[in-house]
């Protein structure tokens, strides 16, 4: 066996000794040498393919050092979105996690002297948010890959076309505020006489007479609160009474307009409560309306939604192919039925009932339709927008 075979004591012990990390100082990152000690490190610098290397470096040695700091700082940011995409770590484990790697580029090789310097050059290129503590220094990683870029893009996208969308209705709402103060003057303005001043002489008195007894009251009373909490077909039946009830039928319209100004805010409530951003759901057909699938010939084509990931995405299942695609809800479409086909209410305050298509109003956009089941069974919504509602199988 020859003295420096791979089985001798001898070299078996260098092994042992050279496995692990060693110190960064006696790392020759020209030659891709670790030394095990200083004496090492100083023959090795004395060495000819040592020196053939340090005149390689001695040519163009900007260009290797600006070379070896961008591998470096490759690595080290694809260590970071690796382990640490999501969270505020300290800049000291992120480096004695990165140079674990016993094959890692030595930050000795770069233009980094230390590693406050690499830090505050993440902080200075935006590549991190840097913040010094107590504590030492804290990076966290700025994602800034395509398919997360693509992500936040739908999202301020989809904000964007909230904010147009609030916009448009305080629009509406102020129009319609508008012509009523213009239609008041209209209505009322003959109506309603002049207050007078009242001029007494002294010494003469007043007297006022009632011309309704209280039993007549009570009877206006009892009559108004019927009306007001009874069933639209108990109103037409209190209608239908003789003629002398003509005080009853004045507290029955004003009992019909408290139950519709109660129906009312109930569905402004519930309009605000259900009304997202997001309308898919399990179980609809919906018409692709990516232009970019049109090569492959889904363009305009219809399928059902087997399955909604994370609220925007679904994944739609061709009725022609059967083939499966994921498609974002901002190129989909909803589907209206014929008339008496079956619909679910897919975003406002009904959001989640099934409904049956009555009528459709084709100048308005918009559709008239009769929840089934539930506790609305039988409730009909006179205009519901093509977007809030859509076929079912």
């Amino acid at each position: 066996m020859g003295k420096n075979d791979f089985l001798t004591p001898k070299a078996i012990a260098n092994r042992i000794k050279a496995k692990g990390l060693q110190k960064l100082r006696w790392y020759c990152q020209m030659c891709q040498k670790q030394c095990r000690d200083e004496n090492g490190f100083k023959c090795h610098c004395m060495s000819e393919s040592h020196q053939r290397q340090m005149q390689v470096f001695g040519q163009n040695p900007n260009r290797i050092i600006d070379g070896y700091s961008e591998e470096f700082e490759d690595s080290f940011l694809e260590h970071m979105k690796r382990s640490h995409r999501f969270s505020r770590v300290a800049a000291t484990v992120v480096y004695n996690e990165y140079i674990n790697d016993r094959h890692h580029v030595h930050m000795n090789s770069t233009q980094w002297a230390t590693l406050t310097e690499f830090v505050k050059h993440l902080g200075r290129t935006g590549k991190c948010k840097v913040e010094e503590t107590p504590k030492g220094w804290f990076i966290t990683y700025i994602d800034r890959d395509s398919e997360t870029l693509f992500k936040e893009k739908l999202k301020n996208k989809r904000a964007r076309a909230d904010m147009v969308e609030e916009e448009k209705q305080e629009r509406e709402i102020r129009k319609q505020i508008e012509r009523a103060e213009q239609l008041m003057p209209l209505e009322y303005g003959s109506d309603q006489s002049q207050p007078k001043e009242l001029k007494l002489e002294s010494g003469i008195k007043i007297g006022f007479a009632l011309g309704s007894s209280s039993s007549s009251l009570k009877k206006d009373k009892g009559e108004s609160s019927k009306l007001v909490f009874d069933e639209a077909e108990d109103d037409k039946n209190e209608k239908s009474k003789g003629g002398g009830n003509s005080s009853a039928k004045n507290g029955g319209g004003g009992g019909r307009s408290a139950l519709e100004d109660l129906i009312r805010e109930e569905e402004k409530k519930k309009e605000k409560i259900n009304r997202k951003d997001y309308w898919l759901c399990e179980g609809i057909i919906v018409k692709v309306m990516s232009k970019a699938l049109a090569q492959k010939g889904y363009y305009k084509q219809k399928g059902v939604v087997k399955k909604v990931i994370d609220k925007y995405v679904g994944e739609i299942e061709m009725l022609e192919t059967k083939h499966v695609l994921r498609v974002d809800q901002e190129e989909l479409e909803t589907v209206i039925p014929q008339i008496g086909g079956l619909v679910r209410i897919v975003n406002g305050a009904y959001r989640g009932l099934n409904a049956r298509l009555l009528a459709v109003d084709t100048d308005k956009f918009c559709a008239k339709v009769q929840i089934e089941k539930g506790v609305y069974d039988g409730r009909v919504l006179k205009a519901v927008e093509y977007e809030d509602i859509c076929k079912i199988l």
